[in-house]
């Protein structure tokens, strides 16, 4: 890899020394479409708005009032279109990033409100209780897993993973943890498909990315085509050994030949003791056939018989 094109194992570009957050290409496309939707805002919002403001102002005004208005909206519609990307950046970092301001903020309100041994003692019990207790423990390296594996898939979807023709990737919107490993829900962008993922090589490079055993993706729902789920297997929580409490509610002084329930014979049966009578098979009894053309001629069910007309 050269030394003026590399990329984070988080996904960030570092070209020539600088950190490139958003591709010149992506942001050139979101600058073009940005300049459309600011038009195309301006026009209608602003034709609009002057015909309701021309009922109650003079047409001129109403008129000024509508093109200031749909510049205005415009302007915001073009600035969230051109800020998207980098939004998209804040959302895949949300997490981290309130984090870090609950630590600093909670950290100073700590100082500011009691001593220094006892924001020392309560950063301790923070810390060392989830240390310490091991179901705590699993619990908060299963969430920390959750958050690695959103900056794993996003690496994944600019890496090796087709974009559409705007250079798009799938948002990745949340991840929770599972017993078997974690769950992330992605929401592909015009232009992808599911296909596009479940094919068994990328299938497969999602895994090795991941540090996963196996990688499954599926859809999310029968609504949506564009919401899918990915999930992520690191252990098998089935092959592991599971304690089963119905021994605890035996009674202690049962005996051992003791019948399993009313009217069952004992446990301990012994099969010699059985006598074995032979068993004769049935003999079937021959059936009588019936005369194809009877001479008898039978009544009717109506009281009609043949044999008065013979």
């Amino acid at each position: 890899m050269s030394k003026s094109s590399q990329r984070s194992p988080f996904g960030w570009s570092n070209r020539g020394g600088q950190v490139t957050v958003i591709e010149a290409p992506v942001a050139r496309s979101y600058r073009r479409r940005a300049v459309i939707a600011f038009w195309v805002t301006l026009g209608v919002v602003g034709l609009l708005a002057a015909m309701v403001a021309s009922e109650y102002l003079h047409p001129i005004l109403g008129g000024l009032l509508g093109v200031v208005l749909g510049a205005v909206l415009g302007a915001v519609v073009f600035a969230l279109i051109v800020a998207w990307p980098v939004l998209r950046v804040f959302w895949h970092w949300l997490p981290e990033i309130v984090f870090g301001l609950a630590v600093v903020y909670g950290w100073t309100t700590l100082m500011e409100s009691t001593p220094l041994w006892g924001s020392l003692l309560i950063v301790a019990l923070v810390v060392g209780v989830p240390a310490a207790i091991a179901p705590v423990r699993r619990r908060v390296m299963a969430w920390i897993w959750c958050l690695i594996v959103r900056h794993r898939l996003r690496l994944c979807f600019a890496a090796f993973i087709a974009t559409n023709r705007h250079g798009s990737l799938p948002l990745i919107l949340l991840a929770r943890p599972t017993p078997a490993g974690e769950r992330v829900w992605v929401w592909l962008r015009p232009g992808l498909s599911l296909r596009d993922l479940e094919q068994d090589d990328q299938v497969q490079k999602l895994a090795v990315a991941c540090w996963a055993n196996e990688v499954r993706v599926m859809r999310a729902g029968r609504k949506y085509a564009a919401l899918i789920r990915i999930d992520i297997t690191r252990r098998e929580p089935l092959a592991h050994t599971v304690v089963s409490p119905l021994p605890d509610y035996v009674p202690r002084d049962v005996p051992a030949n003791a019948p399993t329930s009313p009217g069952m014979p004992p446990v301990g049966l012994d099969l010699p003791d059985v006598p074995d009578v032979p068993v004769s098979a049935p003999t079937d009894t021959p059936r009588q056939r019936k005369p194809r053309n009877p001479t008898t001629p039978t009544a009717s069910p109506n009281g009609f018989d043949p044999s008065d007309y013979a």
